[in-house]
């Protein structure tokens, strides 16, 4: 199992930017990505092959209200990019909970490798 704890991921009302016609990820979409193919890079992760498991808890960095599953968007691409699995095509079972607020925000993700259902 692969644990990691990352930083909060932008919303994905915040991920894309629409330039002309072309859609385009945003200054803030960039750099969540960057810091998440940082930490990966720095903890050696390889990809995962197969089917997998997801689990992620989000701990937003304020009360104000967010709707969690515009978070997944950004998180699943940059653990793509940053090399956690090949594509997320391979989740076959994906688990979010919204816990209290922190100070910055933050994620924490367990993948894992399990049979197909």
């Amino acid at each position: 199992m692969l644990e990691l704890e990352l930083p909060y991921p932008p919303s994905v009302n915040h991920y894309f930017r629409v330039v002309g016609r072309r859609v385009l990820i945003s200054r803030e979409g960039r750099a969540f990505r960057t810091r998440v193919c940082s930490t990966l890079a720095a903890l050696g992760v390889r990809p995962l092959e197969g089917p997998l498991a997801v689990e992620v808890e989000v701990y937003p960095p304020d009360n104000r209200r967010r709707d969690i599953d515009n978070t997944l968007k950004a998180l699943l691409d940059a653990l793509q990019h940053g090399g956690a699995y090949r594509d997320d095509s391979q989740i076959v079972r994906l688990a979010i909970e919204k816990c209290r607020p922190v100070e910055g925000g933050r994620t924490i993700v367990r993948i894992q490798q399990c049979e197909r259902q």
